[in-house]
């Protein structure tokens, strides 16, 4: 009876260390994917500001393009 109950300690002892090491798996899996998420939201924010700056400075070259050659024709032409 006694070796019974001590291998029942013995296998609830370990089947505890399982459930440990498996909620602190599965603890790390989730702040990676967390983590992960995080880096491609970013990387995708990062994106869409460069595009943003692309297009606003290529709107400020056409822009002053435009300017400078009505301005040189007002000039050359008036």
């Amino acid at each position: 009876m006694q070796r019974s109950l001590d291998q029942f300690e013995e296998a609830f002892e370990q089947e505890a260390a399982l459930d440990e090491k498996r909620r602190r798996d599965l603890r790390i899996r989730a702040a990676n994917r967390s983590r992960a998420r995080r880096i491609v939201s970013a990387e995708q924010r990062g994106r869409v500001r460069f595009s943003v700056l692309a297009i606003a400075l290529t709107a400020t070259v056409v822009t002053v393009v435009v300017v400078m050659f009505e301005t040189l024709a007002w000039l050359v032409g008036g």
